[in-house]
Protein backbone atom coordinates (compact mmCIF):
# COMPACT_ATOMS: atom_id res chain seq x y z
CA UNK A 1 0.00 0.00 0.00
CA UNK A 2 2.09 3.18 -1.51
CA UNK A 3 -0.21 5.48 1.00
CA UNK A 4 -2.35 5.66 4.17
CA UNK A 5 -5.11 8.39 4.18
CA UNK A 6 -8.27 8.73 5.98
CA UNK A 7 -10.96 11.54 5.20
CA UNK A 8 -12.43 13.03 8.20
CA UNK A 9 -16.08 15.27 9.60
CA UNK A 10 -16.16 15.36 13.55
CA UNK A 11 -15.68 12.11 15.79
CA UNK A 12 -18.34 11.11 18.85
CA UNK A 13 -17.96 12.88 21.77
CA UNK A 14 -17.74 9.62 23.41
CA UNK A 15 -14.00 9.45 21.82
CA UNK A 16 -12.78 12.95 21.75
CA UNK A 17 -10.82 13.86 24.77
CA UNK A 18 -8.49 10.96 25.14
CA UNK A 19 -5.67 12.88 23.62
CA UNK A 20 -6.15 15.93 25.96
CA UNK A 21 -4.18 14.57 28.94
CA UNK A 22 -1.07 13.57 26.85
CA UNK A 23 -0.41 17.51 26.53
CA UNK A 24 3.01 18.59 27.50
CA UNK A 25 3.78 22.33 26.55
CA UNK A 26 7.03 23.16 24.43
CA UNK A 27 8.58 26.62 24.24
CA UNK A 28 8.50 27.70 20.97
CA UNK A 29 11.54 26.95 19.31
CA UNK A 30 10.59 28.55 15.58
CA UNK A 31 8.13 30.77 14.26
CA UNK A 32 6.92 28.02 11.61
CA UNK A 33 4.90 25.42 13.00
CA UNK A 34 1.35 23.42 11.59
CA UNK A 35 -2.24 22.71 11.97
CA UNK A 36 -5.50 20.71 12.55
CA UNK A 37 -9.77 19.69 11.81
CA UNK A 38 -12.81 16.97 12.12
CA UNK A 39 -13.06 13.07 11.17
CA UNK A 40 -15.28 10.20 8.67
CA UNK A 41 -12.65 7.56 6.84
CA UNK A 42 -11.79 6.73 3.43
CA UNK A 43 -8.88 5.15 1.99
CA UNK A 44 -6.43 5.93 -0.58
CA UNK A 45 -7.00 9.50 -2.96
CA UNK A 46 -9.05 9.90 -5.99
CA UNK A 47 -7.33 9.49 -9.10
CA UNK A 48 -3.64 8.15 -9.35
CA UNK A 49 -1.48 9.65 -12.20
CA UNK A 50 1.71 7.52 -13.42
CA UNK A 51 4.77 9.18 -14.83
CA UNK A 52 8.23 7.68 -15.70
CA UNK A 53 9.88 8.91 -12.30
CA UNK A 54 6.90 9.15 -9.73
CA UNK A 55 2.96 8.64 -9.66
CA UNK A 56 0.91 11.30 -8.01
CA UNK A 57 -2.70 10.45 -6.40
CA UNK A 58 -5.06 13.37 -5.85
CA UNK A 59 -6.25 13.31 -1.72
CA UNK A 60 -9.98 13.53 -0.87
CA UNK A 61 -9.28 17.27 0.31
CA UNK A 62 -9.31 19.27 -2.97
CA UNK A 63 -5.73 21.04 -3.55
CA UNK A 64 -4.11 18.25 -2.14
CA UNK A 65 -2.10 15.00 -3.33
CA UNK A 66 0.46 12.52 -2.88
CA UNK A 67 3.97 12.45 -4.48
CA UNK A 68 5.67 8.58 -4.37
CA UNK A 69 8.94 8.71 -6.71
CA UNK A 70 10.46 5.65 -8.18
CA UNK A 71 13.31 4.39 -5.76
CA UNK A 72 15.98 3.34 -7.99
CA UNK A 73 18.40 1.32 -6.00
CA UNK A 74 21.44 -0.94 -6.40
CA UNK A 75 23.83 -2.42 -3.34
CA UNK A 76 24.98 1.41 -2.78
CA UNK A 77 21.58 2.62 -1.61
CA UNK A 78 19.32 3.90 -4.08
CA UNK A 79 18.13 7.38 -5.99
CA UNK A 80 15.03 9.12 -6.54
CA UNK A 81 13.45 12.56 -8.09
CA UNK A 82 11.52 13.61 -5.38
CA UNK A 83 10.42 16.71 -7.15
CA UNK A 84 9.69 18.04 -10.73
CA UNK A 85 8.30 21.04 -11.83
CA UNK A 86 6.90 19.95 -15.33
CA UNK A 87 4.87 17.07 -13.20
CA UNK A 88 3.84 19.32 -10.58
CA UNK A 89 2.77 21.95 -13.48
CA UNK A 90 0.76 19.02 -15.15
CA UNK A 91 -1.10 17.86 -12.05
CA UNK A 92 -1.98 21.15 -11.22
CA UNK A 93 -2.40 23.32 -14.13
CA UNK A 94 0.81 26.15 -12.60
CA UNK A 95 3.63 26.35 -11.84
CA UNK A 96 5.60 26.01 -8.26
CA UNK A 97 7.42 28.94 -7.13
CA UNK A 98 10.04 28.18 -4.93
CA UNK A 99 10.19 31.10 -2.37
CA UNK A 100 11.27 29.56 0.99
CA UNK A 101 12.49 25.68 2.35
CA UNK A 102 12.53 25.01 5.42
CA UNK A 103 13.49 21.86 7.60
CA UNK A 104 11.86 21.06 11.46
CA UNK A 105 13.67 18.38 13.52
CA UNK A 106 11.19 16.62 16.14
CA UNK A 107 11.35 13.69 18.70
CA UNK A 108 9.03 11.15 19.08
CA UNK A 109 5.23 12.82 19.70
CA UNK A 110 5.66 16.50 18.74
CA UNK A 111 2.66 18.19 17.27
CA UNK A 112 3.18 20.76 14.84
CA UNK A 113 0.35 22.95 13.76
CA UNK A 114 -2.79 23.74 12.72
CA UNK A 115 -1.09 26.07 10.48
CA UNK A 116 -2.16 28.14 7.42
CA UNK A 117 -1.86 31.17 5.53
CA UNK A 118 -5.18 33.84 4.55
CA UNK A 119 -5.32 34.12 0.51
CA UNK A 120 -4.19 35.65 -1.21
CA UNK A 121 -1.16 35.09 -1.20
CA UNK A 122 -1.72 32.47 1.03
CA UNK A 123 1.12 29.38 1.45
CA UNK A 124 1.17 26.14 -0.62
CA UNK A 125 3.64 23.51 0.70
CA UNK A 126 5.48 20.33 -0.88
CA UNK A 127 6.44 18.39 2.38
CA UNK A 128 8.38 15.29 2.81
CA UNK A 129 9.86 13.45 5.85
CA UNK A 130 13.75 13.32 5.38
CA UNK A 131 14.65 10.90 8.11
CA UNK A 132 12.21 8.92 10.31
CA UNK A 133 7.94 8.97 10.29
CA UNK A 134 5.33 11.30 10.70
CA UNK A 135 1.78 11.28 9.95
CA UNK A 136 1.24 14.61 7.94
CA UNK A 137 -2.41 15.90 8.06
CA UNK A 138 -4.32 18.53 5.43
CA UNK A 139 -6.95 20.00 7.04
CA UNK A 140 -9.72 22.35 5.22
CA UNK A 141 -10.00 25.53 6.97
CA UNK A 142 -11.66 27.44 3.81
CA UNK A 143 -14.88 28.84 4.98
CA UNK A 144 -17.33 27.95 1.98
CA UNK A 145 -15.49 24.58 0.48
CA UNK A 146 -17.53 21.50 0.55
CA UNK A 147 -15.09 19.83 2.65
CA UNK A 148 -15.01 22.39 5.22
CA UNK A 149 -13.31 20.96 9.10
CA UNK A 150 -12.24 17.96 7.42
CA UNK A 151 -9.32 16.43 7.32
CA UNK A 152 -7.46 13.70 4.79
CA UNK A 153 -3.94 11.81 6.93
CA UNK A 154 -0.98 10.41 5.22
CA UNK A 155 1.99 8.66 6.90
CA UNK A 156 5.21 10.10 5.72
CA UNK A 157 8.67 8.30 6.08
CA UNK A 158 12.04 8.17 4.63
CA UNK A 159 11.95 4.89 3.14
CA UNK A 160 9.44 5.77 0.52
CA UNK A 161 10.55 9.10 -0.28
CA UNK A 162 6.65 10.28 -0.68
CA UNK A 163 5.69 14.25 -0.48
CA UNK A 164 2.77 15.66 0.61
CA UNK A 165 1.20 18.98 -1.11
CA UNK A 166 -1.19 21.31 0.08
CA UNK A 167 -2.35 24.15 -1.78
CA UNK A 168 -2.68 28.16 -0.98
CA UNK A 169 -5.53 28.14 1.94
CA UNK A 170 -5.05 24.51 3.35
CA UNK A 171 -4.53 24.27 7.01
CA UNK A 172 -1.33 21.41 8.15
CA UNK A 173 0.08 19.65 11.07
CA UNK A 174 1.93 16.47 11.97
CA UNK A 175 3.08 14.71 14.68
CA UNK A 176 6.13 12.61 14.37
CA UNK A 177 5.96 8.51 15.09
CA UNK A 178 10.00 7.63 15.62
CA UNK A 179 12.26 8.83 17.81
CA UNK A 180 13.46 11.41 15.72
CA UNK A 181 12.05 13.27 13.00
CA UNK A 182 13.18 15.28 10.12
CA UNK A 183 10.51 17.12 8.01
CA UNK A 184 11.07 19.05 4.68
CA UNK A 185 8.71 21.93 3.64
CA UNK A 186 8.94 23.86 0.14
CA UNK A 187 7.17 26.68 0.41
CA UNK A 188 5.73 28.82 -2.12
CA UNK A 189 5.80 32.27 -0.37
CA UNK A 190 8.24 33.41 2.46
CA UNK A 191 7.41 33.17 6.47
CA UNK A 192 4.89 36.70 7.23
CA UNK A 193 3.41 36.50 10.47
CA UNK A 194 1.02 38.80 9.59
CA UNK A 195 -0.87 36.46 7.54
CA UNK A 196 -0.34 33.33 9.51
CA UNK A 197 -2.77 32.14 11.60
CA UNK A 198 -3.52 28.56 13.53
CA UNK A 199 -6.30 26.68 14.68
CA UNK A 200 -5.84 24.30 18.12
CA UNK A 201 -4.17 20.87 17.09
CA UNK A 202 -6.34 19.15 19.81
CA UNK A 203 -9.51 20.77 18.89
CA UNK A 204 -12.11 18.65 19.50
CA UNK A 205 -14.22 19.85 16.58
CA UNK A 206 -11.50 19.11 14.57
CA UNK A 207 -11.11 15.20 16.04
CA UNK A 208 -7.53 14.54 14.55
CA UNK A 209 -6.40 11.10 15.01
CA UNK A 210 -3.43 11.66 17.15
CA UNK A 211 -1.78 8.28 17.80
CA UNK A 212 -2.69 7.35 21.11
CA UNK A 213 0.59 5.52 22.32
CA UNK A 214 2.74 8.79 22.44
CA UNK A 215 3.06 11.57 24.78
CA UNK A 216 1.95 14.14 22.40
CA UNK A 217 4.13 17.29 22.83
CA UNK A 218 2.66 20.84 21.29
CA UNK A 219 4.33 24.43 21.80
CA UNK A 220 3.12 26.65 24.06
CA UNK A 221 2.53 28.74 20.67
CA UNK A 222 -0.11 26.15 19.28
CA UNK A 223 -1.42 25.35 22.96
CA UNK A 224 -3.09 28.98 22.65
CA UNK A 225 -4.38 28.88 18.77
CA UNK A 226 -8.17 28.82 18.81
CA UNK A 227 -10.66 26.59 18.05
CA UNK A 228 -11.78 26.28 14.46
CA UNK A 229 -15.13 27.63 15.24
CA UNK A 230 -13.35 30.54 16.97
CA UNK A 231 -11.29 31.30 14.39
CA UNK A 232 -13.62 31.64 11.62
CA UNK A 233 -15.75 33.86 14.22
CA UNK A 234 -12.87 36.15 14.15
CA UNK A 235 -12.65 35.76 10.39
CA UNK A 236 -8.99 33.88 10.31
CA UNK A 237 -10.04 31.74 8.26
CA UNK A 238 -9.22 32.00 3.92
CA UNK A 239 -12.83 31.97 2.31
CA UNK A 240 -13.07 29.22 -0.54
CA UNK A 241 -13.67 31.46 -3.43
CA UNK A 242 -11.07 33.95 -2.44
CA UNK A 243 -8.58 30.43 -2.72
CA UNK A 244 -10.91 29.24 -5.98
CA UNK A 245 -9.87 32.99 -7.69
CA UNK A 246 -6.44 32.91 -7.13
CA UNK A 247 -5.71 29.49 -8.60
CA UNK A 248 -7.58 30.55 -11.34
CA UNK A 249 -5.27 33.57 -11.49
CA UNK A 250 -2.09 31.10 -11.50
CA UNK A 251 -3.10 28.90 -13.78
CA UNK A 252 -3.81 31.86 -16.11
CA UNK A 253 -0.57 33.44 -15.40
Amino acid sequence: MLLRTTLAFGRPAAHRSRFRRRIVPQPIRSPHHDGRPRTTTTSGGDALVKFGCMQTEQLPIEGSFVVTPVLRGDDRGHFAETFRADVFERQTGHRFTLAQANTSYSTLGVVRGVHFALVPPGQAKYVSCLAGRIVDFVIDVRVGSPTFGSHAAVELDADRRQAVYLAEGLGHAFCALSETATVSYYCSTPYAPANEFGVHPLDEDLALPWPDDVELRISTKDAAAPTLAQARAAGQLPDYGACRAFLAELTAG
